[in-house]
């Protein structure tokens, strides 16, 4: 199981990262990102902490453990800027918290994401087929998702991908400690959407890609 997209005490999930790794680990994980909600307000205080929190726990456990951010709910104009500043400052996982259905997130969010060359685009809603074929060309991912109302428009967003070519990933959104998955859990829950067993071990490797791209930053 690797899982690109959690959230730790430094944002609204209710576990220090050394805990949440730790139940990552004893969940078979090979790899998690630590990317809590950041913008403007606080992307300088929580990405180094996040920063040397991985530092500290990839020196002691067999898990690869990557630095990250979400950016959340920011203004269109300042996703370019807020990228490449995460970017330069340690991320080397950058999600955008997409269009999901459950949130006033800002129209066009999608686009901006896949065009500024975010690495995930999270729980995407309603994505159109446009910015699937825009994300399919700038080698981002999207998201699938296990959390809950976030993730009811999944298959919407595999049909996009399956049109378009995009590439897709697996994350669990985690915020909680009943949130983490294990992979027998992963599998299954993409088996309900009616993958084939080839399609799921594809979004496997789509989240090797991407721990394998992160580690060449």
């Amino acid at each position: 199981m690797i899982d690109l997209h959690t959230h730790t005490i430094l944002s609204d999930g209710e576990l220090l990262p050394s805990e949440l790794v730790r139940r990552a680990l004893v969940n078979g994980y090979e790899a998690i990102a630590l990317t809590d909600h950041v913008d403007a307000s606080n992307i300088d205080f929580v990405l180094p902490r996040v920063a040397k929190a991985a530092k500290e726990l990839n020196k002691f456990w067999k898990i690869k453990v990557i630095p990250g951010v979400e950016l959340s709910h920011v203004p269109l104009q300042d996703m370019e800027r807020l990228i490449k500043f995460a970017r330069k400052n340690g991320a080397k996982i950058v999600v955008v918290h997409g269009e999901t259905i459950t949130e006033p997130v800002i129209p066009g969010t999608n686009r901006m994401a896949i065009k500024c060359g975010a690495d995930v685009l999270a729980h995407p809603g309603h994505i159109s087929i446009a910015d699937a074929k825009l994300a399919a060309k700038k080698n981002v991912y999207l998201e699938l998702t296990t959390r809950k109302n976030h993730r009811l428009p999944n298959k919407e967003v595999i049909k996009a991908a399956k049109k378009t070519g995009a590439r897709l990933v697996l994350n669990t959104d985690t915020h909680r400690p009943e949130d983490i998955i294990n992979d027998k859990k992963a599998r299954s829950f993409l088996k309900k959407l009616r993958l084939t067993d080839a399609q799921v071990n594809n979004i496997f490797q789509n989240s090797k890609d991407l721990v394998e791209r992160a580690g060449q930053r």
